[in-house]
């Protein structure tokens, strides 16, 4: 072994660390969970030290598998979205503001007077919880903290600034295009949208690759190199070799991936373009409801995650219940922003069971809704899967159905920490292909 590379995730619930051998092979993997704060109901908060000490936690857990082996970088994969004032030395001037974040949506009307070419320039739905509403928000009514920031970075370029004292406050490609700040046709930094937003020009990061060293810093394991990162969904395409096709991440939320988007402007747009970490593009449709709305379920029928799947595997269909899973709404395409949750069909004969496989049935459904907005591939490729709620046979069995298109699950634990530890070896000069294990096709039922 020459080295180990480690990966970074910096989720909205937990911090996830790897590391990874020039095999590709995940050898040491640890993580450590956090809480951020809803200080109104429409507001979602953290102290950026929450997650240096979450990155700490995990190191020092993680340490001790490596047997000493030395670690030859960093890399860095984050939430999207959120918005962090920093001063010159990148230090928080406030608590961050996190995608779950819906304060902004008055601010939205300063995106829909945009000119048309200027907005369809953005191609992107309007959403409070991207970067530029939030901040927006900031400049209306915390006047006094915008003028004393020197940049606004995302979570991931927020923590890289704690461990890298000194360094390039930067962002990348892939989260600068999700901030409702960013030129898609043109890949730079908006006018029209900063203007929008009412900040300085001079307030939006510079844009590096990610792969490109920012600096170093100092762990247990030594003086190490750190690159810039990237956003988590494009480094979860990273690590599980997407190129074309589709590829459903299904996890908390759930995530509709169709990469080689070619960039262009966009009016009134359902689902997200975004860049890469390769130079690319793709595109997304996303569900805020995805597993989240199971484990929702698990407790209103007071059901294991096992149990639920074991409930709904018993009975054939769901006897005319319908489930439908936006418990916190959505973006727009598939439900809107005000749809809630909840059974439909219910009758006297209804099961515990069936309302279990109603459930299941309604995230697969939605999840077929948000596929059908995207451009439809035409390799015929398995649509690759990801992400703890497709472990389940039922659920495999069930999306191959609503897709129409055979799949394959590829069992790769951490995929946007591992992304982040591929782009860490990129920027130490090394060519690391991750180990994937791909389950069997599964295909889509002929009746």
């Amino acid at each position: 072994m020459t080295g180990l590379f480690l990966g970074a995730d910096l989720g909205t619930s937990g911090l996830k660390l790897v590391a990874l051998d020039d095999d590709g092979a995940v050898v040491a993997e640890a993580e450590a969970a956090y809480a951020h704060d809803r200080p109104a109901p429409d507001r979602a908060e953290i102290d950026v030290a929450v997650w240096r000490r979450a990155f700490d936690t995990a190191l020092a857990e993680l340490l001790p598998a490596l047997r000493g082996s030395p670690v030859q970088a960093l890399g860095l994969s984050g939430q999207m979205h959120g918005a962090v004032l920093v001063d010159r030395a990148g230090r928080a001037l406030r608590p961050a503001l996190l995608w779950p974040d819906s304060r902004a949506g008055a601010e939205l009307g300063r995106w829909r007077r945009l000119r048309r070419d200027d907005r369809a320039a953005l191609a992107n739905p309007l959403v409070p919880g991207m970067t530029g509403p939030m901040v927006a928000w900031l400049a209306a009514h915390e006047p006094e903290v915008v003028e004393r920031a020197a940049t606004v970075l995302l979570p991931k370029d927020a923590l890289r600034a704690s461990l890298v004292p000194g360094g390039p406050l930067v962002t990348d490609r892939s989260d600068a295009s999700g901030s409702l700040l960013w030129d898609v046709p043109f890949d730079a930094w908006s006018g029209a949208a900063a203007r929008a937003a009412g900040i300085p020009f001079e307030l939006l990061p510079g844009v590096r690759p990610s792969a490109e060293v920012a600096g170093t810093t100092q762990l247990a394991a030594g003086e190490i190199p750190v690159v810039v990162g990237g956003a988590d969904t494009p480094l979860a395409l990273l690590a599980a070799g997407t190129a074309v096709g589709l590829q459903v991440n299904l996890g908390t939320g759930a995530q509709v991936l169709r990469p080689g988007w070619s960039p262009r402007p966009v009016d009134e747009p359902v689902v997200h373009g975004y860049a890469d970490v390769e130079g690319g593009w793709y595109q997304m449709a996303a569900l805020r409801n995805g597993g989240s709305a199971w484990a929702w379920v698990c407790d209103v029928l007071g059901l294991s995650w096992p149990e639920l799947f074991a409930a709904a595997a018993s009975v054939p269909g769901a006897g005319g219940v319908v489930f439908r899973p936006f418990l916190t709404g959505e973006r727009g395409g598939v439900a809107g922003p005000d749809d809630r949750a909840g059974w439909d069909g219910l009758h006297p004969g209804t099961t515990r069971a069936q309302l279990a496989r109603a459930a299941v049935e309604g995230v697969v459904r939605a999840i077929g809704a948000a596929a059908a907005l995207l451009e439809p591939p035409d390799d015929g490729a398995p649509v690759v899967v990801t992400g703890g709620g497709a472990r389940d046979p039922l659920v495999q069995r069930l999306l191959a159905d609503e897709l129409r298109r055979p799949l394959r699950v590829l069992h790769l634990r951490s995929a946007s920490a591992v992304g982040a530890a591929l782009l860490a070896a990129r920027g130490a000069g090394a060519d690391v292909v991750p180990a994937r294990g791909a389950g069997p096709v599964v295909e889509p039922s002929r009746t």
